[in-house]
């Protein structure tokens, strides 16, 4: 009987243990990773169609087969240096909150299983600084993910004009 009761112990602890899958991308140096089951598509950067008055980090909107989808650099919404457009140069297409919106990353470079025991917790920087999108860290041997929520990050008040620039 004892042995039944171990057995379900480690068959919970199994279930609880989840891994879950990250598409990886790059912005600078940086690697960051968002939920596999936010991304719609992955295409390349286009001209897209400049908002008046939008913040410098909405680049535009683009027509996705017939659906208008607001376009959020997030190397200048990050602050990053300078934005390069090139041949690597992807937008992510991902549905937040009933909403599809593209993000400009620098290159996506793979998706990535990461168990529990690999995702640490997101640091604690002591300062008001706005990272409560940053959902913990994925360590690996030799890299380092910033995991991102990217429901969070895209759902904040200051990306309410994302919303107004694709409507």
């Amino acid at each position: 009987m004892n042995y039944i009761g171990a057995a379900e112990k480690t068959s919970a602890a199994q279930a609880q243990s989840r891994d879950r899958e990250f598409l990886v991308f790059s912005l600078g140096e940086e690697e960051y990773a968002i939920d596999i089951l936010r991304v719609q598509e992955i295409r390349g950067y286009d001209n897209v169609t400049r908002i008046a008055n939008a913040p410098d980090f909405i680049k535009g909107v683009s027509n996705l087969r017939g659906i208008i989808v607001p376009i959020v650099d997030l190397r200048i919404k990050f602050r990053l240096s300078d934005a390069v457009y090139d041949d690597q140069t992807v937008v992510i297409v991902v549905n937040i909150a009933e909403r599809v919106v593209g993000i400009v990353v620098d290159r996506v470079s793979d998706v990535m299983t990461l168990g529990d025991e690999q995702i640490k917790p997101a640091p604690e920087f002591g300062v008001n600084l706005p990272l409560d999108y940053i959902s913990g860290l994925g360590n690996l041997e030799k890299r380092m993910l910033v995991l991102v929520d990217i429901e969070k990050l895209l759902t904040s008040r200051e990306m309410e004009l994302v919303a107004e620039a694709g409507e």
